[in-house]
């Protein structure tokens, strides 16, 4: 990911996704509320989904089928089945009508030290029972201060795109600058566009342009349309505010 790898510009048209990661949280009640209100208010301005806990997935499910809203997990095991006590298998979500999983979210790095490796294992098992991974790259601040921010993207990425160009077209990633997720500040449109963009370049060197790759880290209504109108930018996956109805609304809208 070079310099002048950045600057080649992106033609393949892409239909945007955003997505919401409600974290660890949630209760029957208030996601009966939010999900009535995301169904009654979905339009088809873009795709929309929600990553919602395993626990919930069988709520999701129930008030979600049959809408223009789809639904997944935030984590996967690598195992098919077996003596994984606290795992659950890609069957297991497919079971209950997930489309996606999310792999490598910064925050499963850091607390439960996810290597390059295991996301890419994950990224795999996802994709061998049917489900679209959703492979989540980002740099800490410290990381960033140093001016390593593609340096750790492209080794993060390394064993995601060895698993090759069939696989890299049924997958989606996202870039999440650590730096910015849940803390209020959000990468400028710039900065997140030059991040895609390179790996767009690496994308389009395989062959596989038209993989969506999303932004995440703040995303709020009130920025999502300057983050939306870069070339390499194809949507967004939503934390905190894919909780509030109306702001997820807002964002999908734009």
């Amino acid at each position: 990911m070079t310099t002048t790898d950045r600057q080649a510009p992106s033609t393949v048209q892409r239909a945007r996704l955003v997505l919401g990661n409600w974290k660890m949280h949630g209760t029957l009640a208030d996601n009966a509320a939010l999900l009535a209100a995301l169904r009654q208010g979905a339009g088809n301005h873009c795709e929309m989904g929600v990553c919602v806990p395993f626990p919930y997935l069988a709520q999701a499910e129930s008030l979600l089928k049959g809408s223009t809203i789809s639904w997944g997990a935030q984590d996967i095991s690598v195992h098919e089945k077996g003596a994984y006590t606290g795992e659950v298998a890609g069957a297991m979500l497919r079971d209950f009508g997930c489309r996606w999983a999310l792999a490598g979210h910064s925050e499963r790095r850091a607390m439960h030290g996810e290597s390059d490796q295991l996301v890419a294992d994950k990224a795999r098992a996802a994709l061998a029972v049917g489900l679209t991974p959703v492979v989540c790259v980002g740099e800490t601040l410290e990381e960033r201060e140093g001016g390593n921010t593609l340096g750790v993207i492209e080794r993060q990425l390394e064993p995601v795109l060895a698993l090759g160009a069939d696989a890299l077209a049924r997958l989606v990633l996202a870039y999440e600058p650590v730096w910015a997720i849940g803390t209020g500040r959000t990468a400028t449109p710039e900065q997140a566009q030059e991040v895609h963009g390179a790996i767009r370049v690496a994308l389009r060197g395989l062959g596989v342009p038209q993989v969506r790759i999303l932004y995440g880290g703040s995303v709020k209504a009130a920025n999502a349309a300057t983050l939306f109108a870069m070339p390499d930018i194809d949507g967004a996956l939503v934390g905190g505010a894919s909780l509030v109805a109306d702001e997820f609304l807002r964002i999908a809208a734009v």
